[in-house]
């Protein structure tokens, strides 16, 4: 059986070296910086990005978008989380 949206945020916290939730929650800005810095995206030279920035730069970084500006900058789809989590090493069944 596949991993529910809410397994798969917890799967990439943990991966990020972040705290599993109990409750539903999307990532907080500080939980996407983490990813960033999992995939190797450097949002320092951005300054201060913004949460609608670091997902669009996630997007285009894990080939769900073909860049930064082609990027959704909404919350991450079940798809758009498998494709993270595949990026930040986490294992599962799809």
């Amino acid at each position: 059986m596949s991993l529910t949206v809410q397994e798969l945020r917890n799967e990439i916290r943990a991966a990020t070296g972040r705290f599993e939730r109990e409750v539903k929650a999307s990532f907080t800005k500080e939980e996407l910086r983490a990813i960033c810095e999992a995939l190797g995206i450097d949002v320092g030279a951005a300054g201060r990005p913004s949460k609608s920035q670091m997902r669009r730069l996630i997007r285009a970084h894990v080939g769900v978008a073909e860049s930064p500006e082609a990027a959704d900058d909404s919350s991450f789809r079940k798809s758009d989380l498998e494709a993270i989590a595949d990026g930040v090493g986490v294992s599962f069944e799809p």
